[in-house]
């Protein structure tokens, strides 16, 4: 069994050394914090206010053991989840290889139409969306191919710090407003048949796709090449991200219940349409002045995700394309090969498929929700094996964890399917 040779490494490490090693956890939250946030955290506020704020806690709290695996697993056996898949069955390698295509190419094209339009912002001049988006790709690929693993570390934290800060400060402007829910008399509820395809997808993609547990998995593999790394640092750095992402999302959340609900304005139902709403809404209220730095957290948290996302599919599709092809060693050209035909694909599909570019997304996330629980459940699988060392199993806290939230995946599928082809 290959293992980290700092595992067994048990003394504590000072707090300033734990600050150092953060990486894959913080990258982990950058990716997260895109759509699922900015978007469908923001619009569960604006329609129903604070009624789903326990909703949104709890789906975070049941899928951590599931995300928390690929710390588990890769500091247990020096090896990735996307292997351990490969381990318990081909059959789930070529799945996972097949939905991570879909995923890439789809939610870099959503994600990077997203950042082209909010850059619009900042361009004194006019460039149409295709030509944004183009220069959002080779920003992006510039960053990852001349620093690739340490510049997108450096880029996660400054973007994750920055939108933190500017986001607090945001919700605390807005507390002290009044707000247009003081004047709403009938409550619209999310406890209802029409709002599950929204709670659905919402829940489906809080924090995040279930794969980006197995991105996490490689970030920590390639980490470890160049650190020292010990299990209580990488679940230091994975818990200041995954709690990070949840915090997020209820302050998200807090925007669009304290700026946006109750206003009586139709919201868009698409979202680039919706972040300019947005914007466009919190200027309004809080003032003109703010307009830019509204969009500025908006523009960082789509475009750290955007570049995180393309590094992190193309490192898992590359992996699986090793064990596919069963070679000892992933190059890093096949990486990068894997980046380009991500980062092209989605172009393609924002210069001749734009209109179909939100009926692939709902297709993207409706096949993220769907297949969340059976990857919550090899994720399971693999850290209660007898492959991993004892002390990187889960307890019975964190077992007894995984078959609530477990029962939760698999409740939500079975009530979505009876919604979505039997109601």
């Amino acid at each position: 069994m290959d293992q980290s040779p700092e595992l067994n490494n048990t003394t504590p490490l000072p707090l300033s050394k734990l600050i150092k090693s953060l990486g894959p956890g913080i990258m982990m939250a950058a990716a997260a914090v895109g759509g699922s946030h900015l978007v469908a955290s923001t619009k569960a506020g604006a329609i129903y206010g604070w009624q789903l704020a326990g909703l949104i806690l709890l789906v975070n709290i049941f899928k951590y053991p599931f995300f928390r695996a690929g710390i588990q697993y890769t500091m247990g056996t020096g090896k990735s989840l996307v292997e351990g898949y490969a381990r318990l069955g081909r059959v789930y390698l070529y799945f996972f290889a097949l939905l991570c295509v879909i995923s890439a190419v789809i939610n870099t094209a959503a994600l990077v139409i997203f950042s082209a339009s909010l850059l619009s912002y900042f361009i004194p001049f006019n460039l149409s969306t295709l030509w944004l988006s183009g220069i959002i790709i080779a920003v992006c690929m510039g960053i990852l191919i001349a620093g690739h693993y340490r510049a997108l570390d450096i880029l996660s934290k400054f973007i994750m710090a920055t939108l933190s800060i500017a986001t607090l400060i945001a919700v605390a402007i807005a507390f002290d407003l009044p707000t247009a829910a003081n004047a709403v008399t009938v409550e619209a509820s999310p406890w209802n048949l029409a709002a599950i395809g929204f709670i659905v997808v919402t829940m489906g993609w809080m924090p995040a796709p279930i794969e980006i547990s197995s991105i996490t998995s490689m970030w920590l593999k390639n980490q470890t090449k160049h650190q020292n790394v010990t299990k209580q640092s990488a679940l230091f750095d994975f818990n200041v991200g995954y709690i990070g992402t949840a915090v997020l999302a209820l302050v998200f959340l807090a925007l669009g219940a304290l700026i946006l609900h109750g206003s009586g304005e139709k919201l868009s139902a698409s979202g680039v349409g919706f972040t300019h709403q947005l914007v466009g809404m919190y200027a309004a209220t809080i003032g003109e002045w703010s307009r830019y730095l509204i969009a500025v957290i908006a523009f960082f948290c789509i475009f750290g995700s955007t570049i995180t996302v393309i590094d992190g599919y193309a490192r898992v599709i590359s992996e699986s394309q090793r064990l596919i092809q069963n070679k000892p060693e992933c190059s890093s050209r096949t990486t990068q090969a894997w980046m380009w035909i991500i980062s092209i694909c989605a172009l393609t599909i924002l210069a001749f498929f734009t209109s179909a570019l939100m009926p692939m997304l709902n297709f993207a996330m409706i096949m993220a929700f769907i297949t969340t629980p059976f990857f919550a459940l090899l994720n399971y699988l693999l850290i209660n094996s007898p492959a991993l060392p004892e002390s990187l199993r889960s307890g019975k806290v964190m077992k007894s964890l995984s078959i609530v939230g477990l029962i939760y995946l698999f409740g939500f599928l079975a009530v979505f399917i009876w919604w979505k082809w039997f109601f």
